[in-house]
């Protein structure tokens, strides 16, 4: 037996004909250089339009790739929708990418018209002449466009002005490409992602839902999370789906400015990675401010315990997740379940939460790549599949990356209690193995940072002669206690927190951790450096 349900097709034209429709009076606020840019719902949808029928003069059209290379402010969304409800593919483009990676990413999509925000045009000028397929720059400015070597050049408000605010959309099937997104390359050339438009549509529900993110009309949304990484985590999405209020902290991420806006759009939701999350607790703890009722969202690396502490002491509900590039990007949400007791939360929260609907997960040995159970201790790489979970990179490579029943190998590994949750050991190309047994750089990680004179720490395995390899922990002390922390200091408040034999050979104190375009500690960078500065020898021999 058929249903009588019909194939009402999952496009992101819903989500455009929602917030527009249902939602026309509700705000979108840009913090810019100067005040800010507001405007409503109803105001949004009409520069959609506009928007659309530019792209079409400029002859983008179906299934063709337009890059952006902006900030998080309102034009960006505006090409969040035009694009691919016109039926193109949106291709955001992260301005920190090396020039050589961004080269490769806007050549290998082959995008044929780039958005870019005035800010960010230098960052376009150094590759311009390399760039194959594109046939247009628009510059993402109030005034004419700025001279430079970006030929043909538009100003984006020059390019809207004046066009029909209403727009002809097309019938689109669900499975068309909607956008997509480069991998960060920090090992090898990056690696896009296609998403279609069924699983933008259906991250957007995961992530609304309770049990996932947990999303409400009545939320002022904010999302600190780029943009460019991996479509803000979903957030721009989700949040014109519901007809949240968003706003948009553009370029402006320094603590002032954030909390400004916290404060000032009665901002309910931010979300981020824990980099820009530091730097805010820092300036809390020195300034004694609190942001009562905040609920913040921390993803692309593991929260701390430290970190988790210190933005709950200031008001803050402190939450965190799970995903890739390649899961839309959320996969896992470290949600209560409802008969979790009250003072477990602090454990719960600093797990990576349990997959979320639309997400289904295994454990597979790293080695031998059998079923690892979920027993809370049993380590395994995680591998995942479901409806935001991509099958395949563009132009099928890295094909290994996949198994022949169709799950996703991530590369995290980790374990999983009875209850689902996900604990972070670590990549399977930063486990550190000594004497034949792993040792997690994640753990070690976290546990050094608990230390309460130590504001980042990044753990790597250097070859050493008998135990193949050994851990040497890379510090950043808190910038009072610079020059007062010691390697022993470290050992001791180590020792009765891990295994002896996980304790670190050296502790190196830097001034900064190499971090990658999204904010992650860039390990390849820092193998680099250690192997300039062998480890000492194991302090057991």
């Amino acid at each position: 037996m058929r249903s009588t349900m019909p194939d009402f097709p999952l496009t992101l034209q819903h989500f455009l004909w929602r917030s527009t429709t249902l939602f026309p009076t509700k705000e979108i606020v840009t913090r810019r250089e100067t005040g800010r840019h507001r405007y409503t719902y109803a105001d949004f949808g009409r520069r959609v339009a506009q928007l659309a029928h530019a792209l079409k003069e400029l002859g983008v059209g179906p299934g063709d790739r337009v890059g952006t290379l902006a900030w998080n402010n309102y034009r960006h969304l505006e090409l969040y929708f035009a694009a691919p409800c016109a039926g193109a593919v949106l291709h955001t483009l992260n301005p920190r990418l090396f020039p050589e990676h961004l080269e490769f990413v806007i050549n290998d999509a082959d995008d044929k018209v780039i958005f870019v925000d005035a800010s960010l045009v230098p960052a376009l000028q150094r590759i311009a002449k390399t760039l194959k397929g594109v046939k247009h720059f628009v510059v993402m400015t109030d005034g004419p466009s700025p001279n430079g070597e970006l030929t043909p050049l538009t100003s984006y408000e020059e390019l809207i002005a004046n066009r029909e605010t209403a727009y002809p959309w097309p019938d689109l099937d669900e499975r068309d490409a909607s956008a997509m997104c480069y991998t960060s390359g920090t090992t090898g050339k990056p690696k896009g992602v296609i998403y279609s438009h069924r699983s933008s549509v259906l991250h957007s529900f995961g992530i609304a839902i309770g049990g996932g993110i947990g999303l409400a009309e009545s939320d002022s949304i904010l999302p600190v999370v780029p943009m460019f990484h991996a479509n803000a985590w979903g957030l721009a999405y989700g949040a014109t789906m519901l007809g949240a209020k968003l706003v948009f902290p553009d370029r402006f991420l320094d603590p002032v400015s954030l909390i400004d806006l916290f404060r000032e759009e009665g901002v309910t939701f931010t979300a981020g990675v824990p980099s820009v999350w530091i730097a805010l607790l820092q300036h809390l703890d020195k300034t004694g401010t609190n942001l009562d009722g905040l609920r913040m969202f921390v993803g692309g690396s593991a929260l701390s315990a430290g970190l988790y502490d210190g933005l709950t002491k200031h008001g803050i509900d402190t939450n965190q997740g799970w995903g890739m590039t390649e899961t839309s990007p959320v996969a896992a949400v470290a949600a209560m379940k409802s008969y979790t007791p009250e003072g477990d939360r602090k454990h719960v929260r600093l797990k990576a939460g349990f997959p979320i609907a639309g997400v289904e997960l295994r454990l597979a040995n790293v080695d031998t790549g059998a079923p690892v159970p979920w027993d809370g201790k049993s380590v395994g790489e995680i591998q995942v599949r479901g409806t935001w979970v991509t099958a395949g990179y563009y132009r099928g490579v890295d094909a290994e990356r996949f198994t022949a029943d169709g799950w996703l190998r991530t590369g995290d590994v980790a374990n999983v209690d009875p209850e689902g949750y996900i604990q972070i050991v670590d990549r399977t190309k930063d486990l550190v193995k000594s004497g034949g047994e792993w040792i997690s750089s994640v753990e070690l990680e976290s546990a050094i940072m608990g230390h309460p004179k130590v504001l980042e720490a990044a753990v790597i395995g250097v070859p050493h002669p008998k135990w193949q390899e050994r851990p040497v922990a890379y510090v950043v002390a808190k910038p009072e206690f610079r020059g007062a922390v010691t390697q022993a200091e470290i050992i001791e408040f180590l020792t009765p927190l891990v295994a002896k034999w996980w304790l670190p050979d050296e502790v190196r104190f830097v001034d900064e951790i190499p971090k990658t375009s999204v904010g992650k500690f860039d390990k390849k960078v820092i193998r680099e450096q250690a192997l300039k500065a062998p480890a000492a020898a194991h302090p057991s021999e």
